[in-house]
């Protein structure tokens, strides 16, 4: 029996958004984006589990099916997973009322009005995609994610594979990370990450609710291989942190010339340096850079 629930959804909510964000691999190993309905295969506790979110009008429907979990979890603790994921707790209104009429990016959130960036269902799974994608482009990350996804071997009962929580990956071994094509140093740093969560020593649920940035900042920066980048896209698309400045981002930089009209891409010191004055709202200007890169 699948825990359910339902949410509203403001009127400008953009359901697009999100299933285009779980609709990057188009083999769906692990996400099945049909019109308006998304199911996601995740880790709950160890287990496989099965979330699903149909969008209706100005509201979304969730289900949750966990395998072998007697009793569910309770439904408010679903109802803060969707709340996340969906972006809902980004202040979105403020952000577009105060910028509304900046001279160049005024017009781009008129065009994208109630634009938020889906997260990741636990911070785990966006930092270690964000340690996957470090360097290349997004169809060898996609590919990289898709592997890592397949040799953890966690499928739900309706048949989707889940994502791997720190538990399963860290079952998976260095040999096993290099056969799925990472690196030694993406492995490496995939272990170090998910001891370092399995010890406690990154207490990733407990930040989630009101995200300490500066510490979660320090705290993984400490992790060998994570820098600067991974850290920003991570708060972002794990906790929701909307102020991480992803000036190193290639396809912010590729929307931040689409929309200043440059010949030349602008470097990453010039893009930290633009984006500099609307902190506390960096990220969310990023998410509506994104819209103007190229489709990747």
């Amino acid at each position: 029996m699948a825990l359910r629930c339902e949410i509203a959804l403001p009127r400008d909510f953009r359901p697009a958004d999100v299933l285009a964000f779980h609709r990057r691999d188009p083999q769906q190993l692990a996400e099945r984006v049909e019109a308006g309905l998304l199911h996601k295969g995740i880790a709950w506790e160890g287990r496989p589990a099965c979330l699903t979110i149909r969008f209706e009008a100005q509201r979304a429907e969730l289900a949750l099916a966990i395998d072998g979990l007697p009793p569910p979890p309770a439904v408010v603790v679903l109802e803060r997973l969707a709340r996340r994921m969906l972006g809902l707790m980004q202040p979105v209104a403020e952000f577009e009322s105060t910028h509304a009429r900046h001279p160049q990016l005024g017009p781009l959130i008129a065009r994208n009005r109630g634009l938020r960036v889906p997260l990741a269902p636990t911070p785990f799974e966006a930092l270690s995609w964000a340690i996957t994608g470090q360097q290349i482009s997004l169809g060898a990350a996609v590919s990289l994610r898709r592997r890592l996804i397949a040799a953890a071997g966690l499928r739900h009962s309706g048949g989707l594979a889940c994502y791997p929580d720190a538990r399963s990956l860290l079952r998976l071994g260095e040999e096993a990370l290099r056969a799925a094509g990472f690196s030694r140093a993406k492995g490496q740093a995939l272990r170090v990450l998910a001891d370092a969560v399995m010890q406690g020593r990154l207490p990733l649920e407990r930040w989630v609710e009101d995200p300490p940035a500066d510490e979660i900042r320090a705290e993984l920066l400490r992790l060998r291989g994570i820098g600067p980048w991974t850290v920003d896209y991570a708060l972002l698309r794990g906790f929701g942190w909307v102020d991480g400045s992803l000036h190193g981002d290639a396809a912010v930089r590729r929307g931040l010339q689409a929309l200043l009209g440059t010949a030349e891409r602008p470097s990453a010191d010039q893009t930290r340096c633009w984006l500099a004055p609307f902190s506390p709202w960096r990220a969310l200007v990023a998410a509506h850079l994104w819209t103007l890169a190229a489709p990747a």
